[in-house]
């Protein structure tokens, strides 16, 4: 099966570009200028809403531009951004900083837990601002829905934080299946090491008294009041069904980018957890296993998704491939070798410095993806990375594809672009909804026993009704989504 005969650009941005161009054409418009463009040369006045954790490293990623206010809850977290930008305004609330600040801002960083995403990132659009999302991209899958909708609507460059979706490895991976090099996939195995923090946890955290340098009030946001604990707060909240999105949340948007990609997903028709251990009625469990069954998908076959967390190396084996042989992220030494042997990562498409590096990525095989083809294997690391035939010899003699995806240059560089007229960047939230929503329909599905079938026109779950209570969230009087 191969899509050479498709126009490179055309099957990359054919049906991304609806929304991305304001509807009246050029010739009835006074100037780009006025539409909201900008030379490629003239910088970007960027707001963060989060400056403190990965913030930190997102603020770096998009440091050729003006970086003209932020917005964050807690002081402490924020201390060394806030050293680097002394005279730049700051606040605890992004909502005042959009009321003072809002003529002066082009585009808007949010870099917060997961559960105010959706929150933070409609106040930008709504105001006309780009906005670059951390992933996942919602807590819910309404908010992913709502975002997706809204990038349209308000015609702003957008982009979600999952750096593997620019990464040399994800297209080549993609590449490789269009171009038949395995077959027919009919099964996706991805896996992690992670939860690195708590999970599974029976009883509730105790409280304790709120540091003066944490407004825990702003923090919690569209989430009911409940009273201050460390164990939520600034880091551990990743965990918990209110805030987070679990292990699944964290790492999922990274390491099945590839095989959204190159399988073109779309929706799942169900999706059921196989296994967990430690389950809670508050909290993601400290181990899962979950499967997602999707659909034939032009000429591609039904496939399976399984995904596996809380490993401490891969799960599955195929059969005839050897023990010795690496699955998912290679060791950084055979990683280098592969790299300047067969153009697994294409230096010239690097990411910036400032960007996350091959030996960013390049930790050991307890994170990736094995891809199961009826004429044989492909696996990949954590963020595309080291995207390898197995066993490993088929390498030897390999000739990838010729490229038909376009590259990438870098993934805040591609945001950025867009923002300044340019193509949608690559996780652009018509590519980061749809992909982000079938991901939380696994975190959904680790609350109940069972199957659940999905709707995804109706956004429903279609044979246990109470599991749709939590498509959508509920929002603390005060707050808005917008």
């Amino acid at each position: 099966m191969t899509f050479n005969n498709l126009s490179r650009r055309h099957f990359f941005y054919g049906t991304l570009l609806a929304g991305a161009v304001p509807s009246a054409g050029f010739g009835s418009s006074p100037s780009l200028k006025m539409l909201g463009y900008k030379s490629p040369n003239e910088k970007l006045n960027i707001a963060t809403v989060g400056a403190g954790g990965k913030a930190r490293s997102d603020i770096a990623g998009c440091s050729t531009e003006n970086i003209v206010a932020f917005s964050d809850v807690d002081d402490v977290s924020a201390t060394a951004t806030y050293k680097k930008f002394e005279s730049t305004p700051k606040y605890k609330d992004f909502r005042r900083m959009f009321d003072k600040e809002g003529k002066n801002i082009d585009a808007v960083i949010v870099s917060i837990p997961d559960f105010m995403h959706a929150t933070a990132a409609m106040w930008a659009m709504e105001r006309g601002k780009h906005v670059y999302v951390q992933k996942p991209l919602t807590r819910t899958i309404w908010e992913a829905r709502l975002l997706t909708e809204a990038a349209a609507k308000y015609r702003v460059a957008t982009q979600m934080g999952n750096q593997g979706y620019s990464n040399e490895g994800t297209r080549q991976c993609a590449e490789m299946i269009w171009n038949g090099d395995i077959g027919n996939v009919t099964e996706v195995h991805a896996w992690t090491n992670r939860p690195i923090w708590p999970q599974g946890l029976t009883e509730l955290p105790a409280e304790a008294a709120i540091p003066s340098t944490f407004d825990w009030d702003t923090w919690l946001g569209i989430q009911s009041m409940r009273p201050y604990s460390p164990e939520y707060a600034p880091f551990k909240w990743r965990g918990f069904f209110d805030f987070g999105c679990g292990a699944l949340g964290d790492m999922a948007c990274h390491i099945l980018g590839a095989a959204n990609l190159a399988l073109r997903l779309g929706a799942p028709t169900s999706v059921e957890t196989v296994m967990q251990e430690g389950k809670s009625s508050f909290m993601y469990p400290k181990k899962s296993i979950i499967r997602f069954d999707f659909p034939a998908r032009g000429n591609m076959p039904p496939v399976k998704v399984f995904w596996y967390d809380g490993m401490t190396a891969p799960p599955t084996r195929p059969a005839g491939i050897s023990e010795d042989e690496h699955l998912g992220e290679l060791p950084r030494g055979a990683l280098g070798k592969l790299v300047g042997e067969n153009r697994l990562y294409d230096t010239q498409n690097a990411n910036p410095p400032k960007e996350p590096t091959v030996q960013d990525f390049a930790t050991d095989s307890r994170n990736g993806s094995l891809f199961v083809g009826d004429k044989g294997f492909i696996t990949t690391g954590t963020y595309g990375v080291g995207t390898r035939l197995l066993p490993a010899d088929k390498m030897q003699d390999y000739k990838f594809p010729p490229p038909l995806l376009t590259r990438s240059p870098g993934h805040y560089r591609d945001w950025i672009r867009a923002c300044k007229g340019g193509d949608p960047a690559c996780s652009n939230f018509s590519v980061a909804g749809p992909f982000t929503e079938w991901i939380l329909l696994g975190a959904l599905s680790l609350r109940y026993e069972g199957k659940l079938e999905w709707d995804s026109a109706k956004m429903k779950v279609t044979n246990i009704a109470e599991a749709n209570q939590h498509i959508r969230p509920k929002v603390r009087k005060g707050w808005t989504l917008g």
